[in-house]
């Protein structure tokens, strides 16, 4: 009983008298959840339980959690309705951390503003999910929904890389031009993602059998997609010898040959899944080393500046509690 105490009052202090350690950690907690929420999101898709709950935000009718319905398998159920449940998981994480960089001191302004996108785009990616299952799965609206995921992403990622650093001004560890390539590679992965959604879009894999897919030819969109893809690795190949040549920071070229490896076997993967009739697990798969290589994109450029050390975190000034006066 001691112990359970003793790390609930571990975790209550990690959010309400926050170290930098502790931001940091709740930050990559919330690179987790959102990165997670993409392959639940995938399962839904892959076993056709995209209106398992046909009500939003209701799941059923007037339950909120799944009923018996005639139109509906139990399994499709809970599928959709984990999914939406795990929602709620990342928004509680996201509450969380904004928590924590408002109680850190000293305060750092810009975390604080990192932080609260974090709730307020789970609420917004709540919504799209509603608004995905009112338009019956409708191909766009799905896109959406999955594209609103690497945006928060952004964020999540932003504010895990700068609890890790200091307030001072940026200082550039490369060339203008090495930046500049850096920003080119997260515009081509960012691209290949909405390819990806076009893709999955007029696919096999629509969330449910009578849903409507893109007019497009799968092996057009497939086509573009992995040409994509490869402008990406070609991306990535370029940056990673400029680092080496230009003797960048060990941590930045360790960044781009994370990313060359998660590149190579997101390509593998894709290539397997298409010749294989794109089999229901290996799209899960795909979806999540999709978010994966946009994290490990977006890590590098963090890589490629210094802010200086960690502010020494200070503790949260206790409230003063004054006596009362006699009448």
């Amino acid at each position: 009983m001691a112990e359970r105490t003793n790390a609930l009052t571990k975790a209550r202090d990690a959010v309400w008298h926050p170290t930098s350690a502790s931001l940091r950690f709740l930050a990559l907690l919330g690179v987790l959840g959102n990165a997670g929420i993409v392959a639940t999101g995938g399962a839904v898709r892959v076993t056709k339980s995209g209106l398992g709950c046909p009500e939003w935000p209701k799941c059923t009718g007037d339950s909120l959690t799944p009923t018996h319905s005639p139109d509906h398998g139990a399994v499709n159920m809970a599928i959709e309705f984990g999914n939406r449940m795990l929602t709620f998981l990342v928004l509680a994480v996201g509450v969380l951390v904004f928590v924590a960089a408002w109680r850190l001191r000293p305060r750092r302004r810009d975390l604080v503003w990192w932080a609260a996108a974090q709730p307020l785009s789970v609420v917004a990616q709540a919504v799209i999910g509603g608004i995905v299952v009112l338009t019956k799965l409708h191909p766009a609206s799905v896109s959406l929904h999955f594209l609103v995921s690497p945006a928060l992403l952004i964020f999540c990622v932003a504010l895990w890389a700068r609890a890790s650093e200091g307030d001072d001004r940026p200082r550039h560890l490369v060339a203008p031009y090495v930046r500049n390539l850096s920003r080119a590679l997260v515009a081509a992965a960012a691209a290949v993602l909405i390819a990806g959604t076009v893709v999955t879009g007029t696919g096999p894999h629509a969330g449910d059998a009578d849903s409507r897919r893109y007019g497009f030819n799968i092996e057009n969109v497939a086509r573009v997609h992995s040409g994509l893809a490869w402008i990406t690795v070609a991306l990535t190949v370029v940056l990673l010898v400029t680092l080496i040549r230009t003797g960048a920071p060990t941590a930045a070229r360790r960044r781009a040959v994370e990313l060359v490896a998660i590149e190579l076997a997101q390509g593998a993967l894709g290539y397997i899944q298409y010749f294989m009739g794109v089999p229901a697990p290996l799209v899960v798969l795909h979806m999540l080393g999709a978010v994966l290589m946009w994290i490990a994109a977006l890590r590098i450029l963090f890589a490629l500046r210094d802010r200086g050390p960690v502010p020494a975190t200070e503790p949260v000034p206790a409230q003063k509690h004054q006596a009362p006066q006699p009448a």
